[in-house]
């Protein structure tokens, strides 16, 4: 199938760069940019007065937490759990987002389903289960519980493993399941009844288990760490990508850079918690840890920008509180300018993905991954956190799976 945008102009996040003309997908793949009409395409589109930009990529969601009350997920039935699960997918997909990355729940059949065509939503990547300690932020027991029931196909955040040889089999099932990266509690969290945002979780033996075992396999482990005593641990182990990240100091920003590791804030989490928390099926108790986590996520992604480190988009929104996903634009170009918030979802994204040069880019061998949009973003930086207004098509592998009506 030979598609053609025709008079279209083409925005690229990495370089700002415009270019004017006429865009060439076969095969679900671009193949060029032409100046002059194209011929022989099968299918036209009229992008006179629009612009094209690589779709988006969100590198922290939770795909099957259609509720913040992860006991209650539990206890659920896998199959009602999918079938939420897609209603969240194909709200993603309409709001621009074409590839995802879940940071707990999503499984090989979620991913094979859209890959398949059977589901509309963004290409995911998937970790399992995440890796959490006893009594660590993936541990949902409440303090009187004793049994830890565990459905690997179920929406449960996570699963136990208590010393460096159940990590190491903790990973080696999670590859066995196709995960594309690992996910590892590395401190405490919001939504979590038993530890503290404070603390830190699993040794370093434990934490540098978990990278060799990822590594042998030619992925990468992300880390849930708030504090910079956790943040530092986690990448002195050598791992990739920190999730959050809110209490991050100078110490932590030298260490991201001479790791060449990434951050991944998510800064719509917390403004949308303290309004929806509660209504979403999170615990009281949780509202209240919430405190200051976002006040202190913006100075975070303040400092980080300002040192250089490599940043990449994320949300970590849970339940009804996934409509949020596009405000972290908002929160973020306030801070960083909309540039580099359009290529944290992007350009810088693929490459914490370790899809540099497939997406996130316009450029020629690419996956047609794209958004049509009526304003050019970077002239108008309100467009991104408003961009359901100005959606025209959203394409994926060629293939449009979103067209507004009017």
């Amino acid at each position: 199938m030979r598609i053609s945008i025709d008079n279209v102009v083409l925005l690229e996040p990495a370089t700002e760069a415009r270019t004017e003309g006429h865009l060439v997908i076969e095969d679900g793949v671009i193949r060029e940019v032409s100046s002059s009409p194209v011929t022989n395409a099968e299918i036209r589109i009229d992008g006179r007065g629009k612009t094209v930009i690589p779709g988006l990529i969100d590198c922290h969601v939770h795909v099957t937490a259609a509720t913040a009350d992860f006991p209650a997920l539990r206890r659920w039935s896998p199959a009602y759990t999918t079938v939420r699960a897609l209603d969240i997918l194909s709200a993603m997909t309409r709001r621009g987002f074409t590839t995802v990355r879940d940071a707990g729940g999503a499984d090989w059949g979620l991913a094979q389903a859209i890959q398949e065509g059977h589901a509309v939503g963004p290409r995911l990547r998937y970790c399992g289960q995440a890796i959490s300690q006893t009594g660590g932020h993936g541990d949902m027991r409440e303090p009187g519980d004793v049994v830890h029931d565990v459905c690997h196909c179920a929406a449960g955040l996570g699963r136990i493993a208590d010393g460096v040889s159940a990590v190491r089999h903790a990973c080696r099932d999670e590859i066995r399941r196709g995960a594309t990266h690992i996910k590892i509690m590395a401190s405490g969290g919001v939504s979590s009844t038993t530890d503290r945002i404070d603390s830190t979780q699993f040794s370093v033996e434990e934490l540098c288990a978990a990278v060799e075992e990822a590594q042998a396999a030619n992925i990468y482990v992300m880390a849930h760490a708030y504090t910079a005593r956790a943040i530092n641990r986690a990448l002195e182990s050598g791992i990739r990508s920190i999730e959050h990240g809110n209490y991050l100091d100078e110490s932590s920003c030298e260490l991201f850079k001479s790791n060449n590791a990434f951050l991944v804030p998510t800064l719509a989490t917390y403004y949308a918690l303290p309004r929806e928390g509660l209504a979403a099926g999170l615990h009281a108790s949780m509202v209240e840890k919430i405190g200051d986590t976002l006040d202190k996520g913006l100075q975070a992604l303040e400092l980080a920008h300002r040192s250089g480190v490599s940043m990449a988009y994320g949300t970590d929104l849970l339940g009804a509180m996934q409509k949020w996903q596009l405000h972290e634009f908002a929160l973020r170009r306030e801070v960083v300018g909309i540039g580099n918030a359009l290529r944290s979802a992007t350009s810088d994204a693929a490459e914490l993905l370790c899809m540099e040069g497939s997406i996130g880019t316009l450029a020629p061998g690419a996956c047609a991954d794209l958004l049509v949009i009526d304003q050019d973003p970077l002239e108008r930086p309100d467009t991104l956190e408003n961009l359901q207004q100005h959606l025209s098509y959203v394409m994926m592998d060629g293939k449009i799976v979103f067209e507004r009506n009017n």
